[in-house]
């Protein structure tokens, strides 16, 4: 690593005709092989999990989220524990998403629900206006946020947000953004797209001079991502990436990164992801925000260019009785599991396949019992961080292992005809 730089990011191997590829990101924290998931920590934990499970499921980093870390336990406790990673006795690389996630979901989303104002199968664009409810009101300097937990005011702008992410001291911190809904006009959605690219300069600004204070202190440096936007429109989302891939201050200073914002379905994945990938700069990773609820995703992401992944949906699903396996997602609380005494996935290498069985594991839920979260969240996160890994290998032994890796994995999760659906630059895998 340069002694100027928070991050480095190294690529190992590409497939030819895609976007897809391998590589390294090195942090103050240690290194990243991507493709790789990275845990959602929302509140500095993965919910039901303590950092022993975390580790041992394989998870290389995992992102927390700065509006949620500012309202609890704040940003000035955090930064007087020694920063995010000594507070939670946590050794490996972390992320901060910067808050721009909750100018949408308690805005135009709020009391709505995402699909509702983001899906067109969903969905509808009448959902997708702003309402009096909401708990944010945007403008060109920054966002008034109504606290969710107690309904104090708070003005957050770009500088402040990189100010926050600066104390809780992650390795990588995303720009502040105006996320919108893909339901919404374009003359809303450009203007959403404005103020993120103004937005993005400003989060630039003044996180090179806080790693300038760094600098003078001798602490670690930390990284920063600019934020992809512009919905499902092409224009917009080639704009967004050109704008941020080339953005530049006087000192020669640019984003380490870049993060891929939005709400996506999986079979949109393929054009806007190209859109994006293929005008950002290649030599720098990119983070797919909030993405990983079905596998899917995560071959689609791959594919089509991005290098890590997060989301809360593993933890939030397994929570709810919804788990993974390589036959297919099931609900752990159904009838004919009362008697089943095999694993969740007899294939699967977690804690809870290894040590229980589905009847236990549905008995634990039927009896509200925690213990059924954790061992269900475990599992769950352990499927998609080995799927991951698995992607990563085969991406690396070669072209051919990793198409026919999807393919099978596709075909035995979600069945034949369905995963035709996910295959796209690979349709002879059926021939």
């Amino acid at each position: 690593m340069t002694q100027n730089k928070a991050i480095t990011f190294d690529i190992k191997r590409k497939i030819p005709n895609t976007l897809a590829r391998s590589g390294t990101i090195s942090t103050p924290h240690g290194d990243i092989q991507t493709p790789a998931y990275i845990g959602a920590a929302t509140a500095a934990t993965m919910k039901t999990l303590t950092n022993a499970e975390i580790n041992a499921l394989g998870a290389q980093s995992i992102l927390s989220n700065t509006y949620h870390l500012m309202l609890r336990p704040g940003a000035d406790l955090l930064e007087k524990a020694g920063g995010i990673h000594k507070f939670m006795n946590y050794d490996k690389p972390m992320y901060t998403d910067s808050g721009g996630f909750q100018v949408f979901s308690l805005g135009m989303a709020y009391k709505k629900g995402l699909d509702a104002t983001s899906h067109t199968t969903k969905g509808s664009s009448e959902n997708a206006v702003m309402s009096a409810e909401q708990l944010t009101k945007v403008n060109k300097e920054g966002v008034w946020f109504k606290s969710h937990l107690n309904g104090d005011k708070i003005f957050m702008t770009p500088e402040y947000s990189m100010e926050l992410q600066h104390q809780i001291a992650a390795d990588i911190h995303m720009a502040f953004d105006e996320l919108t809904s893909p339901l919404s006009g374009r003359e809303q959605i450009k203007s959403a797209l404005d103020t993120t690219h103004a937005w993005a300069e400003r989060s630039l600004r003044r996180h090179v001079a806080l790693n300038a204070e760094h600098t003078e202190k001798g602490d670690k440096l930390q990284a920063l991502f600019g934020v992809v936007q512009g919905a499902r429109e092409e224009d917009f989302r080639r704009e967004s990436a050109g704008f941020l891939g080339g953005l530049t201050l006087e000192d020669g200073e640019q984003f380490d990164g870049f993060g891929i914002g939005g709400t996506f379905q999986p079979e949109e994945l393929p054009d806007v992801l190209t859109w994006i990938n293929e005008t950002l700069p290649e030599n720098k990773p990119r983070h797919l925000l909030g993405m990983g609820a079905q596998p899917a995703d995560l071959f689609l992401g791959v594919e089509f260019g991005c290098d890590t992944f997060d989301c809360v949906a593993p933890t939030r699903q397994a929570r709810n009785g919804a788990i993974f396996t390589y036959d297919g997602r099931i609900n752990i609380t159904n009838k004919k599991f009362e008697d089943d005494f095999t694993p969740i996935d007899a294939d699967c290498d977690c804690y809870t396949c290894q040590n229980h069985t589905k009847s236990y594991v549905r008995h634990l839920f039927k009896a509200n019992e925690v213990t059924g979260m954790v061992l269900a969240s475990i599992h769950n996160e352990r499927f998609v961080v080995k799927t991951v890994e698995d992607i990563r290998q085969k991406l690396n032994d070669s072209d051919s292992a990793f198409w026919a890796y999807k393919r099978d994995f596709l075909v035995r999760y979600y069945g034949k005809e369905r995963a035709q659906d996910f295959l796209y630059t690979s349709p002879e895998a059926f021939h």
